[in-house]
Order: C-alpha cells, then sequence, then structure tokens
C-alpha cells in the first residue's frame, strides 16, 4: 500500500485506542466503524472472518484485529503502526494513573474505589462466564460443555496442571477427531 495510509492507520487506530472505554469487546464497534465503514479497508464479510480469527487465537483482540487490518492494508509498517496507535493511549493512560494511585494510595476514599472496583470485576467475569457457557452450549451441546467443564476443571484445580497445557490438550484434540468424511483435520 502506499505510505499515505500510514498515517490514516495510525490516526484511525489512535482514536478508537482514546475512545475504547471498556475493553477490547467494546472496540469492536468502533473498529468496524473506522475499516469498514469510513475507510473500506475490508467488508464486513471480511471483518466477520477476523473477528472470529481473532477470538480464537490467545492474547487481547484490542490488539489482534488491528494488528491484522495494520498488516493488510500496510504491510508489516503498518501492523506496528495499527497496534502502536491502539496501545498507545492505554500505555499513558496506565501510567499517569499508577503514578497518581501510587501517590494517593494511603487516602481513604482511594482505597475504597479500589476495594468498590473488585464486585464490578466479578461481575464483569461471571457475564463472560456466562457467555463462553452458553457458545459452548449452543456449538457443542449441555452435555459434552459440562463434561469438559469438569475435567478440565479437575485438571487445572485439583491435579494443578497449567491452564494453557489443558487448553492445548483439547485443540490437540479437536484437530485429531475424525470428521463427518471419517478423516481427522489434514
Amino acid at each position: 500500500m502506499m505510505s499515505a495510509t500510514q498515517p490514516a492507520l495510525f490516526w484511525s487506530f489512535l482514536r478508537i485506542g482514546l475512545l475504547g472505554f471498556g475493553g477490547g469487546p467494546a472496540m469492536i464497534p468502533l473498529i468496524r466503524a473506522e475499516v469498514v465503514t469510513r475507510h473500506g479497508w475490508v467488508d464486513d464479510e471480511e471483518f466477520a472472518d477476523i473477528l472470529a480469527i481473532g477470538n480464537t487465537l490467545p492474547g487481547p483482540i484490542a490488539t489482534k484485529i488491528p494488528g491484522y487490518i495494520g498488516y493488510r492494508v500496510g504491510g508489516i509498517t503498518g501492523c506496528a503502526n495499527a497496534v502502536l496507535a491502539i496501545i498507545l493511549p492505554m500505555i499513558l493512560a496506565m501510567i499517569l494513573l499508577l503514578g497518581l494511585l501510587d501517590h494517593y494510595r494511603d487516602v481513604d476514599w482511594i482505597h475504597g474505589m479500589g476495594q468498590g472496583v473488585i464486585p464490578v470485576v466479578m461481575i464483569m467475569m461471571a457475564q463472560l462466564a456466562w457467555d463462553f457457557w452458553h457458545k459452548s452450549r449452543l456449538s457443542l451441546g449441555a452435555m459434552t460443555t459440562m463434561v469438559m467443564m469438569i475435567v478440565s476443571g479437575s485438571f487445572i484445580y485439583w491435579l494443578g496442571i497449567h491452564p494453557g497445557l489443558v487448553v492445548g490438550a483439547l485443540l490437540a484434540a479437536a484437530l485429531l477427531r475424525p470428521t463427518a468424511s471419517g478423516k481427522g483435520v489434514s
């Protein structure tokens, strides 16, 4: 792509990084508005595919989608440009807020704010778990989902196996699983 695209990539993803409160999932509609509606770098179908692949890969969605779109639009430079633009506001905000928190950590109301965030995060995690349950139940069925939850939980919590190994084993099992034609994925 032309080098003129690099500033557009940077400013588009910087704008998303500045306005995308609520983390990666909250940024997805903003990313779509920029890359599909405003610039036409991808169409809706391609964006849906990018989102699906991004959700299956480990790591934050807020950097995977910009990284891929940046690469697609502007090559390796575009990838670095888009990722830097989307994380720059987060990095600066974290430095500023952690500096303020460190300076005022002994103030009672600051301490109370920290304690007040815990129940909110707990509810957000519960919502995420519910969403995963719902998606898994729809694609695998309730019984298979329940068995996988119990077996995975047993390996992780009772046997002390690292969650990454459990996820890796499940991915390997899915790849080796016979398909309808009787052959595994090749």
